[in-house]
């Protein structure tokens, strides 16, 4: 059965996208610790990031510090943090976080987000790749 990114990926679930190769995809997380917090995913399902094949793994490292580098230029904050927890969905993911204070890090406090906020972060943040 398709994972719930596998329903973004192919489009069967509508996402806020920030960037997408033929290999991975980035997207704003909906339910964000804070504002600009973005997934970055592979295409190829695989439950546990350790289980990717090393090429895999490699590209997504790469294409996170990509979509990092573009997300810090777009949403003003201290730093992005990086957090491989996938308890939640069993595919692949890395979170990337603004941080403004190490309460962002934490996966308590949610920020409150609207569409018409979700989608100028997902065009900014494009915009710098």
């Amino acid at each position: 059965m398709a994972t719930l990114f596998t329903k973004i990926i192919s489009g069967e679930i509508p996402s806020y996208k920030v960037a997408e190769t033929d290999d991975f995809l980035a997207f704003l997380d909906i339910n964000p610790n804070s504002k600009g917090h973005t997934l970055c995913i592979p295409k190829k399902e695989v439950n546990k990031i350790f289980d990717l094949d090393e090429a895999t793994y490699l590209g997504l490292m790469k294409f996170s510090r990509r979509v990092a580098i573009a997300l810090e230029q777009a949403v003003p904050c201290e730093r992005v943090g990086m957090s491989i927890i996938g308890l939640e969905v069993p595919h692949a993911h890395v979170h990337l976080i603004p941080l403004h204070t190490m309460e962002d890090a934490r996966f308590t406090n949610k920020q409150k987000v609207t569409p018409e906020e979700f989608k100028a972060i997902a065009e900014k943040i494009g915009s710098y790749l």
